[in-house]
């Protein structure tokens, strides 16, 4: 098996142990078909604190048949009944876009990512572009040709695992070190839009940095920002939510995304856990290392002892301050004989005992 990769380059930023939290806008179609939106929703992602903001790359005839019908959550978030082609033809991200946003992201300093969500075509383009990296949704996580093809080449692949089990994701993941791509990250999310606090299995999360050779990030469908962070906490180094300007637009993905308020929360507390968990050495903080001497304790004489006298449990005891001898010398210096008088309450030192 290959070593874990313990970086991986995106564009300019650099993901992985010792760096921040990869953070994705993942706008997706929630453009609306409008150009104008998709920009706002550009210069937004930033505005909030997201690293990449990620749309979709597809014509709705690379998606799907002519009669396959709505998710539910589509129909309910839409608010109409009408076929998957009717709807994502509404929704494509139109190729004269593509300068124009990519533009954007350059001015805003926020790197541009696409789901190559119309195969093969999708890839082509999106390598034409020159995206950094390949982001795949959960439905084409068992899509091998479709992942073969774009590991070739040799980008980073972020791959979302919603409805898949741990052999699905362990066959994606060979099928991309195939080619000798082993930039991968692997995303735990539930294909659920909202999703549910019952659905998360966050613990799922913890199973594949255990069980698989890649990097481990999140994709969240939940409402507001307690599992992204919880997400932070137990190891994601990337973490994705849907985005949208205003949960009340009409379109299949506003209703479960957040809007930039609740982005910004999410960046602002993933920032603060990052803080929070520092760095994985055990050692003294600046903070703690000036109340070392205050806050530990040495031996003490707690009555008078004369010169000659044995110490015993009677005369000395361990108190503060830290800067006489240690307590680890406490059961060494029992009988042993005072050299000196030592007045009561004073620190017992190194030279005071025979």
């Amino acid at each position: 098996m290959n070593k874990r990769l313990l970086k991986i380059a995106i564009g300019n930023k650099s993901v992985g142990e010792g760096h921040s939290t990869f953070i994705i806008a993942e706008a997706g179609v929630n453009h609306n078909g409008s150009l104008d939106l998709a920009l706002k929703l550009v210069d937004k992602a930033k505005e909030v604190g997201a690293d990449a903001i990620k749309f979709q790359t597809f014509k709705a005839n690379q998606v799907v048949t002519k009669n396959v019908r709505m998710a539910d959550y589509q129909k309910g978030n839409v608010g109409k009944k009408e076929s998957q082609i009717e709807m994502l033809k509404k929704l494509e991200f139109k190729e004269d876009w593509y300068p124009k946003i990519i533009k954007r992201c350059k001015e805003k300093n926020i790197i541009f990512l696409s789901t190559p969500h119309g195969g093969f075509e999708s890839v082509d383009l999106l390598q034409k572009i020159g995206v950094p990296a390949f982001k795949f949704g959960s439905g084409d996580l068992t899509n091998l040709p479709l992942l073969k093809y774009a590991a070739k080449f040799k980008k980073p692949m972020i791959l979302g695992t919603g409805m898949a089990t741990i052999d699905e994701i362990r066959k994606a993941i060979n099928i991309i070190k195939s080619v000798g791509n082993n930039k991968i990250i692997v995303l735990h999310c539930t294909t659920n839009y909202p999703c549910a606090a019952e659905k998360v299995n966050l613990r799922a999360m913890q199973t594949m940095m255990k069980d698989l050779d890649v990097m481990i990030g999140y994709s969240d469908h939940t409402i507001g920002t307690q599992v992204p962070v919880m997400a932070v906490a137990l190891g994601a180094q990337i973490i994705e939510k849907h985005f949208t300007l205003d949960n009340k637009m009409k379109g299949p993905d506003h209703k479960a995304s957040a809007n930039p308020e609740v982005f910004k929360k999410m960046v602002d507390e993933i920032r603060q856990a990052e803080i929070i968990l520092g760095s994985k050495e055990k050692k003294p903080t600046k903070g703690e290392i000036k109340n070392i001497n205050i806050v530990r304790k040495s031996l003490v004489a707690i009555r008078g002892i004369k010169k000659g006298e044995k110490f015993t449990k009677e005369n000395i005891n361990i108190k503060r301050p830290g800067t006489g001898l240690p307590p680890k010398y406490y059961f060494k210096i029992l009988g042993k004989i005072s050299k000196m008088a030592i007045k009561a309450d004073n620190l017992i030192k190194k030279n005071d005992f025979i």
